[in-house]
C-alpha cells in the first residue's frame, strides 16, 4: 500500500471469500498487527482464538441469529477476547487490536470482516458469546468482543466514496482551524 491515506480508502467489509487459504505468513502478520495494538497502562488485556478448522468455523457461523453466516465461507476466523480482570477498558484494547488486524487485512490484499459477538444473541435468545465460548473451549472469564472473517477476497467492493463523509458530524472549536 502507498499510504494510509489510502489503504483506509480501500478498506471494506469482506463477506465473500475464495476457497484459497491464507498462508502462514499472511496469518502471522495478522496477528502481528493485533499484538502490536496500544492498550491502556500496556496492560494487553486482549487474547485471540485463531480458527481454521472448518467445522468450527461452520458452527460459529451459527453464534448469533444474523450477521454471521457469512463466516461459513472464510477460511480463517479470528476471536477477539478481552480479560477484563486484566483491565476495565478491554472492550476498548481488543476493538484497537481487531481494527489493526482489518487494516493489515487489507495491506496484504485479504478480504476481512468484524462480526459482532458482544451483546449479541442467537435466535433462541442465548448468549452468542457462551456459545462461541463452548463452540471453542473458551475460559468464563475471558469476555469475546467480536470474531473477524479473513479469507482472499470473493468479490469486488468500490473505495469508500468520500463525497458520502459525514462532515456536519465534525464540531470543531477552534480559533485556526478552518471549518471542515
Amino acid at each position: 500500500m502507498e499510504n494510509f491515506s489510502e489503504l483506509i480508502r480501500l478498506r471494506r467489509s469482506m463477506r465473500k471469500f475464495t476457497d484459497e487459504l491464507l498462508t502462514g505468513d499472511d496469518v502471522k502478520l495478522l496477528l502481528r498487527a493485533a499484538l502490536m495494538a496500544p492498550s491502556s497502562k500496556g496492560l494487553h488485556s486482549w487474547e485471540f482464538v485463531v480458527v481454521d478448522d472448518k467445522p468450527a468455523i461452520e458452527a460459529l457461523s451459527h453464534c448469533k441469529q444474523q450477521g454471521a453466516d457469512f463466516l461459513s465461507g472464510a477460511p480463517l476466523a479470528v476471536v477477539v477476547m478481552g480479560d477484563p480482570q486484566v483491565s476495565d477498558v478491554w472492550i476498548e484494547d481488543a476493538s484497537v487490536a481487531a481494527t489493526q488486524m482489518l487494516l493489515q487485512a487489507e495491506d496484504l490484499g485479504i478480504g476481512a470482516c468484524w462480526i459482532q459477538i458482544r451483546d449479541r444473541r442467537d435466535a433462541q435468545g442465548g448468549d452468542a458469546e457462551e456459545n462461541v465460548r463452548q463452540i471453542l473451549g473458551i475460559p468464563s472469564h475471558f469476555r469475546i468482543l467480536a470474531i473477524v472473517a479473513f479469507g482472499h477476497k470473493g468479490m469486488e467492493r468500490k473505495p469508500f466514496n468520500e463525497e458520502r463523509l459525514l462532515w456536519e458530524k465534525v464540531h470543531v472549536y477552534s480559533p485556526t482551524l478552518p471549518c471542515f
